[in-house]
């Protein structure tokens, strides 16, 4: 991979950590399922008018949007309201061990001895970042499980949908999510036109990053690079996501390096890369 891909790619893992750091600022002024609202609406507004799709596709990203949208964003705004920025970068980061179960469960995938391995670790990890003190509460912990699953079963919805141009994907997905989690905050939240009135700059700052950074520029990069090389060597950097997100918590944030953390979020990372990398045998010499 050349110098500048492989930089492009650092930068949107660096966007995409960043942005765990922006949604935990964004709560602190904001209820969480309103400003996943105003999110999505901002996001629908810059792509929908410019990636049109077929009729036909409407009710699989009605589907999506309540998946992806619903399940996987709105519950990861408001599971970060309650946990530590670096913390729930790990725990979102089991969507992938939770998509490799869902895949041999329902489309009868092989797991093989490595990815074994790998979803034994990745639940490891989990199971020592559980023992230490920046664990959230039990709620907060189940939600932002149930994120990571709802990022699962997209993947998969996605993997065996309709082709559908990624940005197009994310536009009508959010499209579609809007009155979802607008619905959501009215029922569960209240202050909300009194929070907009006295949102700073950094609430609406981290609005606009998330929606246009994090959901428009990195995935417009990212579908780039994947384009462009095998796609063995481009996933592998989302490993560092997490390993980002906690060290710019500690950085900005001021959260915890524990040692349950770090011995925890070592074991998931770990366990994600067996799962995720593909090993190529060497050739055997004549």
């Amino acid at each position: 991979m050349p110098l500048r891909d492989l930089l492009l790619g650092l930068f949107v893992i660096a966007i995409w950590a960043l942005n765990i750091i922006v949604i935990k600022v964004g709560v602190e002024e904001l209820p969480p399922l309103l400003i996943t609202t105003i999110r999505f609406m901002l996001v629908a507004a810059l792509l929908v008018p410019f990636y049109p799709v077929a009729r036909a596709q409407l009710p699989f990203l009605l589907l999506l949007s309540v998946t992806f949208g619903s399940l996987h964003f709105a519950l990861l705004f408001i599971g970060l309201e309650h946990a530590e920025a670096g913390t729930g970068a790990l725990l979102v980061q089991m969507g992938t061990p939770f998509a490799t179960l869902l895949a041999v469960v329902f489309f009868k995938e092989r797991l093989g001895p490595k990815r074994i391995v790998g979803l034994l670790l990745s639940f490891a990890g989990i199971a020592v970042i559980a023992g230490g003190p920046t664990l959230p509460s039990p709620l907060p912990l189940t939600i932002l499980l149930l994120s990571a699953l709802g990022w699962a079963i997209s993947q998969l919805l996605i993997k065996r949908g309709p082709p559908i141009a990624p940005l197009a994907l994310a536009g009508w997905v959010a499209l579609f999510a809007v009155p979802q989690v607008a619905l959501g905050s009215w029922l569960f939240e209240s202050g909300q036109w009194q929070a907009i009135k006295q949102a700073s700059w950094v609430g609406w700052g981290a609005i606009i990053y998330t929606a246009v950074m994090s959901s428009i520029v990195a995935y417009g990069i990212w579908y780039t690079l994947l384009r462009r090389h095998p796609i063995n060597r481009v996933i592998p950097m989302t490993l560092l996501t997490p390993v980002f997100a906690v060290g710019l918590g500690a950085l900005l944030m001021g959260d915890s390096l524990g040692i349950h953390k770090l011995i925890g979020g070592g074991l998931v990372v770990s366990g994600i890369a067996l799962i995720v990398i593909k090993f190529r045998r060497a050739p055997r010499l004549a």
